[in-house]
């Protein structure tokens, strides 16, 4: 239940105050440089790696990332650097 209240006071705050939204709810910012390389803000903690796939936990779910040839080249407590050849970049949502 208080989950849900400080979510809502969080959108409430980022259309009334028009803030980013990647910011105030704490949303996973993703940035790809065409399929080479992707860089990820705000996840939650690495679930899976290996050469093929790596899974993040996210705030609602998880990132599922598939590719070939996977190598974490940064990583941080929020933020992660990955290179290899992506070929999906999925959301997977906990219900």
């Amino acid at each position: 239940m208080m989950k849900k209240m400080r979510r809502w006071v969080k959108q409430w705050m980022t259309e009334r105050m028009e803030l980013p939204a990647d910011v105030m709810m704490d949303l996973p910012r993703i940035t790809m440089v065409g399929h080479l390389h992707i860089y990820i803000e705000n996840h939650r903690g690495v679930l899976r790696f290996s050469r093929e796939e790596m899974r993040l936990r996210l705030d609602d779910g998880q990132l599922l990332i598939r590719g070939e040839g996977f190598v974490i080249k940064t990583i941080l407590p929020e933020e992660i650097l990955l290179e290899g050849k992506i070929l999906s970049v999925q959301y997977v949502f906990e219900t």
